[in-house]
């Protein structure tokens, strides 16, 4: 413990953040780093706890806390406030591969079981994360480790998300021979098209990909596994592989697929309502058009089309996680008319209640970036609470043209409708953003492999193995949707079991 004091000397820090009034001008990361004294200053405020709960992943009120990766936490701040960035991100790099995302994209499950906020303000961990590794690639710590000794056996990992990653990162550092199938034009699955460029700048995942081909991994792009075979070609360009195909070829092979099967909103089908989408592939839509702009401006967006445009509309949002956030962040970008976001559940305390002690997972109303950004184009927080909708009207060419909403309660474990509490609202767009049910079922079928009541593949007891296979799963197929830093993790234990199937013992 580098300062004894520090937790004692130094107020939390936040990184800062371009005010809402210029970030909705374009889709830039709008985050600005804290300078190396203040920062050490931040890391110095780590207490090397006896009992450091931050890098626990305890299971307390039904609810994770503290690291599901086990980051190194109090060690690598420690580092970091006597100015050994190097010994610090090394420390960093041991438990965690890619930390480029997590320190982005992660709810920082770390700080709120760090012990400072029990009674104050907790580390920014999260924050410290992020400038570790945005150090380590400006100052060249991060090079390619390529192996010097291949096993000769070879690997297939179906899905490029962050599970996928982390696994085909594991197994190639280890020496065997690894080949991604991908059937999006991109790696990183939900990181690439499920959250939008202002919340992790697409250049941060080509960034790792690129190093990660330095390394002999092989990423094969556009390629659907499940949905026939290398004879076959569809319309889009997409190439096709066989479940026989991969199975002949590899001698193990990891499903991360995902579980990209939207959860359905009965009154609203995308497929019978024209401008009801579903959010991810909302999403998706925007940051392909991105991609393919010079620049990360509302301008270039525009002039490039081939997205679902939110300019001018009454947009309502029927989630209240993440994506939903996200979904108000990008039709705000857009010009949005108004925007208004639907929650099933009660409005959160804004501070913990006494049911919810430290260092559970706190209970409280979070207001994110869209939330912000909301308040301040509209004037108001756009979340309205325990409601849903009931019914949609349509114009005669079969376009939403508004909605009725309801509100409801939660009786005996079962949602009620509260009756008289039906309201009329404009809608011009309807984004639903009510999470997912589990993998896709041409993924799971292709494999003949078994699901849970969730959707999620069924392994071995507490493992990532199909008994009696050469096949593994991890992620958001095996797990249910979760968070990124869950995914790694999941990735990274399913490639411990992935080497000892393949070699008698493992040592990763």
């Amino acid at each position: 413990m580098g300062k004894d004091t520090g937790f004692l000397e130094y107020k939390r820090t936040n990184n800062g953040d371009v005010p809402p009034e210029e970030r909705i001008k374009n889709f830039e990361e709008f985050h600005t780093p804290l300078d190396t004294q203040p920062r050490r200053e931040q890391a110095a405020r780590c207490m090397n706890c006896g009992v450091p709960f931050c890098q626990s992943a305890m299971n307390l009120g039904g609810m994770v806390t503290g690291c599901p990766l086990h980051n190194l936490i109090p060690e690598w701040n420690d580092e970091i406030y006597k100015g050994h960035e190097k010994h610090a991100f090394d420390r960093l790099y041991k438990t965690s591969n890619f930390p480029e995302f997590t320190g982005r994209v992660c709810p920082a499950l770390c700080e709120k079981a760090c012990m400072c906020g029990q009674n104050g303000d907790s580390v920014t961990v999260h924050d410290n994360e992020l400038y570790l590794v945005e150090t380590a690639f400006s100052k060249g710590y991060i090079k390619p480790v390529v192996p010097s000794i291949r096993s000769g056996k070879k690997v297939a990992v179906i899905g490029a998300g962050p599970s996928g990653l982390a696994v085909a990162d594991e197994l190639n550092h280890r020496g065997h021979t690894v080949e991604v199938f991908e059937r999006e034009d991109e790696v990183g699955g939900l990181l690439m098209y499920g959250i939008p460029n202002m919340k992790l700048d697409k250049k941060v995942i080509k960034r790792r990909k690129k190093l990660m081909e330095e390394e002999g991994l092989v990423f094969h792009t556009g390629v659907n596994v499940g949905k026939g075979d290398s004879s076959e070609g569809d319309k889009t360009g997409e190439k096709k592989v066989s479940q026989k195909e991969i199975l002949e070829n590899f001698d193990a092979v990891v499903l991360c697929c995902g579980a990209k099967k939207a959860r359905p909103l009965p009154v609203a089908d995308p497929e019978k309502i024209k401008g009801v989408y579903y959010a991810v592939d909302f999403l998706t839509r925007t940051t392909k058009a991105l991609l393919d702009s010079e620049n990360r401006t509302v301008e270039a967006l525009k002039n490039h089309g081939g997205y679902i445009d939110a300019a001018g509309k009454n947009v309502v949002i029927v989630g209240g996680g993440d994506t939903g956030n996200d979904c108000i962040g990008t039709v705000i970008r857009m010009g949005a008319k108004s925007v208004t976001a639907l929650e099933m559940m009660p409005k959160p305390p804004v501070d913990r209640a006494e049911s919810n002690p430290w260092p559970e997972w706190p209970k409280t109303l979070k207001t994110d970036y869209g939330h912000e950004e909301a308040i301040y184009v509209y004037g108001s927080d756009p979340r309205v609470f325990e409601t849903t909708v009931k019914n949609v009207v349509t114009d005669k060419k079969g376009n939403i043209k508004q909605i009725e909403t309801v509100k409801v309660t939660f009786k005996d474990g079962k949602l009620a409708e509260v009756p008289g509490s039906e309201k009329t609202l404009k809608c011009d767009l309807l984004l639903i953003a009510a999470g997912f049910i589990g993998c896709e079922d041409y993924s799971a079928d292709a494999f003949s492999l078994k699901r849970s009541p969730r959707g999620t593949v069924v392994t071995a007891d507490d493992g990532y193995h199909i008994p009696n296979t050469k096949l593994f799963s991890a992620g958001d197929m095996h797990r249910g949707q979760s968070l990124v830093v869950w995914a790694i993790a999941e990735g990274r234990a399913c490639a411990k079991e992935v080497d000892e199937y393949l070699m008698g013992y493992t040592n990763l």
